[in-house]
């Protein structure tokens, strides 16, 4: 079986990068998606594609719904999500996939800091494993697939 996992989640450490290393490393069968992360392209899809607002609201909203057409696809196609909850920003939208990734009973692994632990129950709450790091969802990955430690 190919694993189809999708990373979501903060866009301004490595840690995709990370997780891709490992696993090739590894040889698991993964097959890795993930979200836009160029952060201008992200933000500006909506208007780019469909023409410019005046109204940051309206801007804003163009680009997530264009943006959800990835996100919903790609989650829905996937195994495993996982989500990464980085320490610079507050990542609603990371919150929104782990919600959603739930709701279509996706196995589901939440990374993050200590320092969002209170913040994240609920979050950690749905999850099936929660880490602190690339290598931790890694070595949940290998195991989950080859079904040894």
């Amino acid at each position: 079986m190919n694993w189809k996992i999708y990373l979501s989640g903060e866009i301004h450490t490595n840690w995709r990068e990370e997780i891709e290393q490992q696993v090739k490393v590894l040889d698991l069968p993964v097959e890795i998606y993930a979200p836009v992360t160029d952060h201008a392209s992200s933000d500006d899809c909506g208007v780019s594609i469909l023409g410019a607002e005046e109204d940051k609201f309206w801007h804003d909203h163009k680009g997530a719904k264009v943006n959800a057409i990835r996100t919903r696809t790609l989650i829905e196609k996937s195994d495993v999500v996982v989500v990464c909850f980085g320490e610079k920003y507050k990542q609603w939208n990371a919150a929104f996939d782990a919600g959603y990734a739930s709701a279509l009973g996706k196995s589901l692994i939440i990374m993050h800091g200590p320092d969002h632990q209170h913040a994240l129950k609920e979050v950690d709450a749905a999850a099936l494993a929660v880490t602190r790091t690339p290598k931790e969802v890694v070595n949940v990955l290998s195991y989950v697939i080859r079904g040894e430690l």
